[in-house]
Parts: C-alpha cells; sequence; structure tokens
C-alpha cells in the first residue's frame, strides 16, 4: 500500500512538471529568450530547492488543516490519484490549470466519503485566496510594468538594459520555479506527509518527478503561456513573473496552497492591459478560468465516487 501511495504521489509530480512548468518559464520560451531545452535544467533545480526550503508549511495546512480528521491510506490514494486524472486531462488539452486546486479538492471528496469532517473554515480561506489570486497578480504586475518603465526611459545605456532585462526575465523564471516548489509541490505530497512520511524525502521526490514531468511532457502548456494569451516583451515578461512568484512564495510562507498558474495568468493580463484591452485573448482566458473552476470540483466528486467505488469491492 505504500509502494502505491508513493507511486500516485511520483504521478502526482509528474503531472506538476506536464503542466504547472508554463507558469515558470512559459514566458521565456515564448519571448525566445531561452531554449525548452536549458529551460528544463533550470526548473528543476530551483523547483528542489523551494520544495526543501519552503514547502514544509503547505504539506502540513493539507495534510492537516482541510479534513479535521487525518485521511486513511485509502482516502489519500483516492485523493492523489483523482487529482492527477483531472491535471492530466487538463494538460492533454493544453489548459494551464491548478495541481494545487485539483489536491485540494480530491483531499475534500476522499474526506467526506471516508466520513470525515472537512474544516470549512479552512477551506473557505484557501477559497477566497484562490478568489483574489489572479486579479491581485494581475494589478501588482501592472503597476509594477509602469515602475520598471519609468526607470528605464531614463537610462541612455539602452543595449545593456536590453541584455539585463533579458537575464532579468530568465532569472524572474527561475524565481517562479522555486515559488511552484515551495507551494504546488508541497501541495501536492501534503497528503502524504499526514500518513509521517519525511517531509524532506517526500519534497526532494516530488522535486525529481516534477522534473521528469516537465521534460516528458510539458513543452504544449509552455507555448500555452508563452504565446497564446498575449505577446510579451522583455519588459513584461519580468513584471509578470515577478508579481507571480512573489504572491506565491508569500502564501507558501504562511502555509496557503494556490494556484502558481492562476497567478502567472493574471500577471501575464495585467502586462497585457498596459497594451489595451484588445491585445489579450479573451477567449483564451475563459478556457482557462473554466478549467481553473473545474479541476477542483471534478477532482472532488471523482475523489468521492472512487472512495465509495474501493469501499463496495474492498479492493484494499
Amino acid at each position: 500500500m505504500l509502494v502505491l501511495l508513493i507511486l500516485v504521489g511520483v504521478y502526482v509530480g509528474w503531472n506538476i512538471g506536464a503542466n504547472d512548468t508554463a507558469n515558470c518559464m512559459g514566458i521565456p520560451v515564448g519571448s525566445g529568450l531561452i531554449t525548452y531545452r536549458k529551460m528544463i535544467f533550470l526548473v528543476a533545480i530551483f523547483v528542489v530547492l523551494g520544495a526543501l526550503l519552503q514547502s514544509h508549511q503547505v504539506m502540513e495546512t493539507i495534510g492537516e488543516g482541510v479534513a479535521r480528521n487525518p485521511l486513511n491510506m485509502k482516502a489519500v490514494f483516492v485523493a492523489m490519484f483523482s487529482a492527477g486524472i483531472f491535471v492530466s486531462a487538463a494538460t492533454f488539452l493544453k489548459i494551464p490549470v491548478s495541481t494545487s486546486q485539483a489536491i485540494v479538492g480530491g483531499v475534500i471528496g476522499a474526506a467526506i466519503s471516508m466520513g470525515s469532517e472537512v474544516n470549512l473554515g479552512q477551506v473557505l480561506t484557501i477559497a477566497e485566496v484562490w478568489v483574489l489570486n489572479p486579479p491581485l497578480t494581475a494589478l501588482i504586475s501592472f503597476l509594477l510594468y509602469h515602475l520598471l518603465a519609468f526607470f528605464l526611459k531614463r537610462v541612455k545605456l539602452v543595449f545593456l538594459w536590453d541584455r539585463l532585462l533579458s537575464y532579468l526575465v530568465i532569472a524572474s523564471g527561475g524565481y517562479v520555479a522555486f515559488s511552484l516548489g515551495a507551494n504546488t509541490v508541497g501541495t501536492s505530497v501534503g497528503p502524504l506527509a499526514a500518513l509521517g512520511i519525511d517531509k524532506t524525502w517526500l519534497a526532494l521526490m516530488a522535486g525529481a518527478a516534477v522534473s521528469v514531468g516537465t521534460l516528458t511532457y510539458g513543452k504544449k502548456v509552455t507555448k500555452m503561456v508563452g504565446e497564446g494569451i498575449t505577446s510579451l516583451d522583455p519588459l513584461s515578461a519580468v513584471a509578470a513573473q515577478l508579481s507571480a512568484a512573489g504572491a506565491v512564495n508569500f502564501f507558501a510562507y504562511i502555509g496557503i496552497p494556490v494556484s502558481t498558474s492562476q497567478a502567472i495568468v493574471g500577471a501575464v493580463i495585467g502586462v497585457g492591459l498596459v497594451k489595451g484591452v484588445k491585445t489579450v485573448s479573451a477567449k483564451k482566458i475563459m478556457k482557462i478560468a473554466v478549467g481553473w473552476v473545474a479541476s477542483p470540483t471534478a477532482a472532488a466528486l471523482f475523489a468521492f465516487g472512487l472512495y465509495k467505488v474501493l469501499e463496495a469491492i474492498s479492493f484494499f
């Protein structure tokens, strides 16, 4: 049973790499500043660092804060498997969804199905942050863009600033990857941490699984984020990535699982609005928003039903 749980944990980590990597480096890759192959190595390094250094608070929230009673092994398996299935489906459809939201939905569905009381106060707090996340990062990126532009207009050595901005785009992408490791990776293995498995080992395992997901299947969603919502220049990319990474890292620090997808998409919309509403693809945004709502809802319903089925057939 423990081996099965570890495998499903690796599967969820693979999904994070396949879907959420786009949040880290979709913009630099879409802007042509870094190749996808080089991006893989940067993401792997910073995701593992974020998971090791700052994911423990989110692990505790998911493992112990959502359900008032600890989930049994069957419920942990159901919660994680359900989340993985729906994130895989979204990745196949090239939709950047939230693995964090899917995990929370899976935990809620499994907890209710096993008869455990859900901590509504904690769930409402998480939901409120989810709603706040995209407009917050959009506003921050909009303001940050204007602030950076204000200073850049007063610099005469334009070619040096162009080069510096290119490096800053890549560096800020690394910061997003660190925040992804701190928040989303912590969310993905939170149910396993509640079973008493060492958190450092879990962080390493999930970080490695994310890297494999990036390598094998992350390119489609990366292209969607980098090119599909709005066209980005280096200054826009820096503003968007710093805004998203800062927000996700802050919420990881206080132990709230948030969506890196929501943060980066909100930030991209914010800098896109600098150039005018017409430059932002409303159709793509609506498609992404539907995925955000459907992912936790579908994961919760599927987890609830799957747990009942396994109980009925006494599978384990």
